[in-house]
C-alpha cells in the first residue's frame, strides 16, 4: 500500500524537477505577492490534469490529438512571454508588476502545458499498476512540494534580484518554452 503512494511520489517528483511547468510557477511567481493565489490555481490545474489522466487513464490522450494540445501549449507560453516582456518597463524598482489574477495565470498556464506531459503520463501508467487513489494522492503531494518550493525561490529571487532583470530573463524563458512545443 506504502508503495502506491511512494513511487509515484518519488519519480514524478524527480521527473517534475526542473520541468518546464516548474519554471513556470517559479517564473509567475515572480510577478506576484498572492502567493497562496497562485499556488491555489497551479495546484488545480495538476489535481484535474494529473486527476483525469489517473482516473480515465488514455481516454483524454486518444480523444484529443496531442499536437493540438501542444501547438495551444506553445502559443500560451509566448504570449505570457510576449506579455511579460512588454510589461518589463513597468518593472523599475520603484514600480510594481502585478499579475492580474494570479489563480488564474497559474490555473491556465499549467492546465494547458501539463496536458500530455511526461508527469501526466506516468501518473496515467501508475494507476494501471497501483491504486488510483493511493498514486493520485502521491503525485498530488510531489507537486504541492515542487510548486511550493518554486514559489518559495520565485519570492526570494524578488527580493534580491532587479524587477527589470527577472522580467526580461522570465519573458524570454517563456519563450523559449513556448518555441520547444513546436520543435
Amino acid at each position: 500500500m506504502i508503495q502506491d503512494i511512494l513511487i509515484p511520489f518519488l519519480l514524478v517528483g524527480l521527473a517534475e524537477l526542473g520541468d518546464k511547468t516548474q519554471l513556470a510557477v517559479l517564473v509567475l511567481s515572480t510577478k506576484t505577492t498572492k502567493y497562496v493565489s497562485l499556488l491555489a490555481g497551479v495546484m488545480l490545474a495538476f489535481v484535474l490534469t494529473d486527476g483525469l489522466a489517473i482516473f480515465l487513464g488514455n481516454f483524454i490522450a486518444n480523444r484529443i490529438p496531442m499536437e493540438y494540445v501542444r501547438i495551444g501549449a506553445g502559443i500560451l507560453f509566448i504570449i505570457f512571454g510576449l506579455t511579460t516582456l512588454l510589461n518589463r518597463a513597468e518593472d523599475d524598482d520603484g514600480g510594481h508588476y502585478e499579475l492580474k489574477s494570479p489563480f488564474m495565470s497559474g490555473f491556465g498556464l499549467i492546465l494547458v502545458s501539463e496536458m500530455g506531459d511526461k508527469t501526466q503520463l506516468a501518473a496515467a501508467l501508475f494507476a494501471t499498476q497501483y491504486d488510483p487513489l493511493l498514486v493520485f494522492i502521491g503525485v498530488v503531494f510531489a507537486l504541492l512540494i515542487l510548486s511550493s518550493m518554486a514559489i518559495y525561490v520565485g519570492k526570494i529571487l524578488m527580493e534580491r534580484i532587479n524587477k527589470r532583470t527577472i522580467s526580461t530573463a522570465a519573458g524570454i524563458l517563456f519563450i523559449v518554452i513556448g518555441a520547444s512545443f513546436f520543435l
